[in-house]
């Protein structure tokens, strides 16, 4: 009689699924299966084996998005700022370092116990001899990483990997203000592409660098110019690898990114950093009001910045080779800028770069 009552919920109570879990399972499921074709493709690359383009449809684009890869990330980064024991240090980042083949004698400072959590890890600077920039060529690469693709802008269009593209005005978005000067001279009437094209003669051109992982996290100015004006489109945080980037169509337009512009010797020039799952965090040094992968935000929104002010009518003088900003963990950089149509490219899709060696020069 003195004994209490066990309470139980229904079993339909205890097993109810809610759409929440169902999507975030079916999402994840099906993000470990890309994950799985990824490694086969990567695997009949290393054999020659060319692989054909294969794209995904809407509903798929659409599952992926499901996954709550921005909650995922912000989650990420704040697991990064806590500080880990002395002792369990040189275990989590040799754990790391042996994963993605990370090159620890090029670290300003080698020592494990060092770093207090993974995000000083991630941040680590290299030593000063161990990035030499190249004073020859005019373009340097901004960082280290693997060249997706290079060349023309053709029809408005750009190539995030062979055979993949996406709109060059909606990766960029609409003409801003403080580009009416360099937009002054192009004809009324013409693309957006040939508005970029300040100059007579010249052309546009691209070249896309994908940062593993395991690649220095730091970017810098890969030429001297001048940064005008800073566009933040919020966004999507899929992943960047180049077996996603072969199989969503737009993926960099999807993505949330951080797009600075403004001109150099040849007139226009841009630098995007595009974010991705874990890289919900881009820092520009010397923007200070830049905030990414904030808890919410409005599809298709963006917001822009001006660097040029009654103090400062030219903007953010940028030398080639000064740092520039960061990523938490490893993403892509876009480069889009004009040059003279005698430009050449000293690059070769799918290899490794390390910044400060030559993309190309005149």
């Amino acid at each position: 009689a003195d004994r209490k009552k066990l309470h139980t919920a229904p079993v339909g109570q205890i097993f109810r699924l809610r759409p929440f879990h169902v999507l975030v399972a079916t999402g994840g499921g099906y993000a470990g299966y890309r994950k799985y074709e990824d490694y086969k493709l990567e695997q009949l690359e290393k054999r020659g084996i060319e692989v054909p383009v294969k794209l995904a449809s809407e509903w798929e684009v659409a599952l992926y998005k499901s996954v709550p890869t921005r909650l995922l990330s912000r989650a990420w980064g704040r697991l990064n700022q806590v500080e880990l024991p002395t002792w369990l240090r040189k275990p989590v980042y040799s754990l790391y370092i042996w994963t993605f083949g990370v090159n620890m004698k090029e670290a300003a400072v080698e020592d494990l116990h060092h770093y207090r959590n993974l995000s000083e890890f991630f941040r680590r600077k290299l030593k000063p001899q161990a990035r030499p920039v190249c004073g020859v060529h005019s373009v340097i690469s901004p960082s280290d990483g693997k060249i997706l693709n290079f060349g023309q802008v053709k029809n408005c269009e750009v190539e995030q990997v062979k055979g993949v593209t996406y709109s060059l005005e909606s990766f960029l978005g609409p003409r801003i203000s403080t580009e009416e000067v360099l937009f002054s001279q192009a004809p009324a009437g013409n693309s957006f592409q040939q508005q970029l094209v300040t100059k007579e003669g010249n052309e546009l051109y691209h070249c896309v660098i994908y940062l593993a992982p395991g690649d220095y996290h730091c970017f810098h100015s890969p030429t001297d110019w001048t940064v005008s004006h800073r566009r933040h489109f919020p966004g999507s945080l899929m992943s960047v690898n180049p077996g996603v980037a072969r199989w969503i169509k737009e993926l960099f337009c999807h993505n949330e990114r951080v797009v600075l512009t403004g001109d150099w010797k040849h007139g226009f020039f841009s630098l995007t950093a595009v974010g991705a799952t874990n890289v919900g965090s881009i820092r520009i040094y010397f923007d200070q009001d830049l905030h990414t992968n904030s808890p919410s935000y409005s599809k298709g929104s963006y917001n822009d910045f001006s660097f040029i002010s009654n103090n400062n009518k030219e903007g953010i003088p940028m030398r080639k080779g000064e740092h520039l900003g960061e990523f938490n963990l490893g993403s892509t950089i876009v480069l889009i800028f004009e040059a003279p149509k005698d430009f050449k490219f000293n690059l070769k899709a799918g290899q490794k770069i390390r910044f400060g060696e030559a993309l190309g020069s005149l």
